[in-house]
């Protein structure tokens, strides 16, 4: 029988379609839309004017000058800073909507008034006083103080009994003070002296239904845009600016006195962000620019009737052509910022206001003055390159894109190819995906939404064009979803096929995760596949990995999830219950550890896997050190034995500190790792396993020369000296490749006394751990064996690790140290400032020549020391020739 139509793919296809040609303007495609956009933008790269500097009203300069509003006083000075460092253009965001009133003021005015109607006013004594005059207004121009004076004799002549002198003076004081407290009328005197601010007003969104309530005054009209064409009837076509029913202007004293006025209205997108800069707004049969629109044209000395509004096409200003929207609404670019550092600094209000930075940076540039200080009542503004920006950095942005014309524009074609793509990948749904197979489905599927993603990205990036491409992509994505799962569900073998097949998967992944060291992953996979002796087979293996990492309560997790299934298999008692015990434990070196006598860890026991670090296998323990332990290990795929140091670096070192010292260990270690010299121990590798960082290196069968340096039991001189060349060769050979030992002391020289074979170890070990505060409060290193340099905290070289060569050889050839104290203190004091006893009176058998040897490398000053390891070398082996 034939399949209904309605079942088949073309017609599910045809369906999907049709739902999302409904849904192209939906809240969610859209969405979509512009997260495209703002990653376009943020892949975009174009340079800022350097036209444009900030001045931000930040938390600093509130808590410095005083609680918002200030007083206009504050913002005349600043007007005047900036006239007098020349600046091109001053736009100050500030909304100056009221008056300002000094409560001062209203008592000046009750004094006025009660001089004026008192019997003050009038009589020929010398209390007599002029006939009330009206308080001046709080908006009114100061009174100039130099004219008044001047007519006080006429006035005083012409009416001799009718005006007092004395309450002349009066009148001429209030009228003073009036001024020194009218805040408003200061600050209008600023704007007029500077002839170069714009102002921001703002406007209310909606559409005008009769006539405004209140003409806007004289010093808001003369903002509007006259110079307006229709080139393509656009206003036949509704393609007008975003129309406002009302607007709030700066109070007149103070617009009077501004260069110009531009609207700092934001239309914030259908995601509430904010991508787009109404250029030009609508007020019934008047059009006024925005406060970016405004500031360019100052910038380029043009007046409002030099700016060209092209209904729904865009804005001419001056030689610049701005290409906008049908509401002319410009697209703005967001300029990225480089080193973490906004694309425009946020200078400090407080900081140009005491003169921290000099007024020079703003000469012939646009200055823009606004709020940036937390919980300053205005919002954040979602932008495509910041969930949280300032409107007075947008208004930068703005204000850049129009003076470098960086803006993006949707040509006039975008909407019919934006249709044909749609069409294209609706027949690819219908006609071509429901006759290929899956395989070849995804690739042609994942090739179209590369090229349209490619498209949209190179026309943004490049051309800086927006064509909405995501609509066509999410339908060629969800369309093919929705039809592979249709094909899936119904022509795929039984539920139970496909569980076995989910179970197939789940174990090989398991088992690539388990190979790859993702034990984690590898358990969560096997604890979807249905228990039986196969996957028993993999979970032990498993769980003897987590031992092998130390990791005994994940370990002790498989074995018990093991147990619920069989627990009698193979000797998954004895495993589980030697994990319960090791749960708390870290086997390298925790206290829960077997050790025998002689505090060797003991690893050989069948109930425990040899743990690992890296790909060595852990033998046994070696010893200890001041930062770890030392193992002996094995590397299994080429049988060879190596020593491990290990280095807990967590537990020395700060949380905040951690992540450096790590860093360091490494590079250390890749600089030692470097070095290639037969005294020299040889460093295989080095890694990081939990909370342990190692070293795996050659493994000595010597030991240190930490026994040689008693008394008792020192080596002959000609030992001591072959041993001092050899150190001095590698060291000679580590300062020519830029390596510092930092260390150098018996228990670092590793020595075997039958075959006189000497290793230098450790190298990188101080310079790691030269920082680390251990649980004693104690430097580690060794204070007796350190340079003067060393121990004053100052940068050591080469140098240094001679002068500790010299303390060893001072030390293994007289049995005693050169400086030694009672105290830490003094025995730094002694090795920064004392003398030495000389090496022959400590021991007459050292002849003159060694001894003076050991003199000069222990020289405090470093200059007067060797600076070269062969130059030691070869002057021992120079006094060995004389002595014989």
């Amino acid at each position: 029988m034939k399949k209904a139509f309605w079942k088949s793919d073309w017609f599910a296809g045809l369906v999907i379609a049709l739902i999302f040609l409904f849904a192209n303007g939906s809240a969610l495609i859209q969405s979509l839309e512009r997260k495209a956009y703002d990653l376009g933008v943020l892949a975009s790269s174009r340079a800022p004017s350097k036209q444009v500097a900030i001045i931000a009203i930040d938390d600093q300069s509130i808590s410095n000058i005083g609680r918002w509003p200030w007083s206009r006083e504050v913002h005349a000075k600043m007007t005047d800073m900036l006239t007098t460092a020349k600046v091109k253009v001053i736009g100050n965001t500030v909304f100056f909507l009221e008056p300002q009133k000094d409560a001062g003021l209203a008592h000046i005015n009750k004094i006025a008034d009660f001089v004026a109607s008192s019997s003050l006013s009038t009589g020929a004594t010398s209390n007599s006083a002029p006939p009330a005059v009206d308080p001046a207004p709080a908006d009114a121009t100061p009174v100039d103080n130099t004219k008044v004076q001047a007519m006080e004799p006429v006035m005083a002549e012409a009416m001799p009994v009718a005006i007092n002198p004395d309450h002349a003076k009066l009148q001429t004081l209030l009228t003073e003070a009036k001024a020194a407290l009218d805040t408003d009328a200061k600050l209008a005197q600023s704007f007029k002296a500077a002839g170069n601010v714009v102002l921001a007003m703002p406007f209310v969104f909606g559409e005008p239904r009769g006539n405004p309530d209140k003409a806007f005054p004289n010093a808001i009209t003369k903002n509007a845009l006259t110079n307006v064409v229709d080139n393509i009837g656009a206003e036949a076509s509704g393609l007008l600016p975003i129309p406002t029913i009302a607007g709030t202007p700066p109070i007149s004293v103070l617009a009077d006195q501004a260069l110009a006025i531009g609207h700092l209205n934001a239309n914030p997108d259908v995601d509430g962000a904010i991508r787009s800069e109404p250029l030009v707004l609508g007020h019934y049969d008047q059009l006024y620019p925005s406060m970016s629109l405004q500031l360019a044209a100052q910038y380029l000395n043009l007046k409002p009737k030099d700016i060209q509004v092209k209904l729904g096409e865009g804005v001419r200003l001056g030689r610049l052509n701005i290409t906008t929207d049908d509401a002319l609404q410009m697209n703005t670019f967001f300029y990225a910022g480089q080193d973490d550092k906004p694309a425009f600094a946020l200078d400090s209000f407080y900081d140009v206001y005491s003169g921290k930075i000099p007024l020079e940076k703003y000469k012939d540039k646009i200055v823009l003055i606004g709020m940036a200080a937390t919980g300053d009542g205005s919002d954040n503004q979602v932008t495509p390159i910041s969930s949280s920006m300032k409107p007075i950095e947008t208004l930068a942005h703005s204000v850049s894109s129009i003076l470098n014309e960086d803006f993006f524009v949707t040509p006039a074609w975008a909407v019919w190819v934006e249709k044909l793509i749609w069409l294209l990948v609706a027949l690819y749904l219908i006609l071509a995906l429901p006759k290929l197979k899956a395989g070849m489905a995804a690739i042609i599927t994942v090739a179209i939404l590369v090229v349209l993603l490619i498209t949209h990205f190179v026309l943004m990036t490049q051309q800086a064009m927006w064509v909405q491409l995501m609509a066509p992509a999410a339908l060629l994505l969800v369309g093919h979803g929705l039809l592979t799962t249709k094909r899936y569900l119904l022509t795929e073998k039984s539920k139970e096929k496909s569980d076995a097949d989910s179970a197939e998967s789940n174990r090989n992944l398991a088992l690539m995760f388990q190979s790859q060291g993702q034990l984690d992953m590898a358990f969560d996979r096997l604890r979807k596949c249905p228990m039986d002796d196969s996957v028993m087979d993999v979970l032990y293996n498993l769980a003897l990995d987590f031992e092998r990492k130390r990791q005994f309560n994940k370990a002790e997790s498989v074995f018990s999830y093991m147990a619920e299934y069989k627990p009698k298999y193979k000797d998954l008692e004895q495993r589980l219950a030697r994990s319960k015990a090791m749960a708390e434990t870290v086997i390298l070196g925790g206290a829960g550890a077997t050790r025998s006598n002689s505090s060797t860890l003991v690893l050989n026991d069948g109930t425990v896997e040899k743990p690992m670090l890296g790909r060595y296998q852990v033998e046994k323990e070696l010893g200890k050190g001041a930062m770890g332990v030392v193992y002996l290990g094995k590397d299994p795929k080429i049988g060879r034995e190596v020593a491990i140091k290990t280095m807990a670096l967590a537990q020395e070192f700060e949380p905040d500190e951690l992540e450096e010292v790590k860093a360091r260990f490494f590079r250390e270690a890749e600089t030692a790792g470097r070095l290639n010299h037969p005294n020299i121990v040889t460093m295989y590798d080095a890694g990081e396993e939990h909370d342990l960082a190692y070293i795996a290196m050659e493994f000595l069968k010597g030991k240190d020369l930490a026994p040689y340096v008693k008394p008792d039991n020192l080596l002959s001189i000609a030992k001591v000296a072959d041993i001092v060349i050899k150190v001095a060769d590698a060291l000679d050979y580590a300062h020519g490749n830029n390596v510092v030992h930092r260390d150098i002391k018996p228990a670092n020289i590793m020595y075997e006394l039958d075959t006189a074979s000497v290793k230098v170890t450790d190298f990188g070990i101080a310079r790691i751990t030269d920082s680390s505060k251990t649980k004693t409060g104690m430097v580690l290193g060794t204070p007796s064996y350190m340079s003067p340099e060393q121990l004053s905290g100052k940068k050591v070289d080469g140098r240094s690790d001679l002068f500790s060569l010299g303390v060893m050889f001072y030390q293994m050839t007289t049995g005693q140290l050169p400086f030694s104290g009672d105290s830490m203190a003094a025995l730094m004091f002694k090795i920064a400032n004392e003398p030495h006893v000389k090496a022959r009176e400590v021991n007459p058998e050292i002849s003159e020549c060694l001894s003076a040897i050991i003199d000069r490398m222990l020289e405090k000053d470093a200059e007067k020391r060797y600076t070269r390891g062969n130059e030691i070398s070869a002057d021992i082996q120079k006094c060995l020739g004389q002595v014989g």
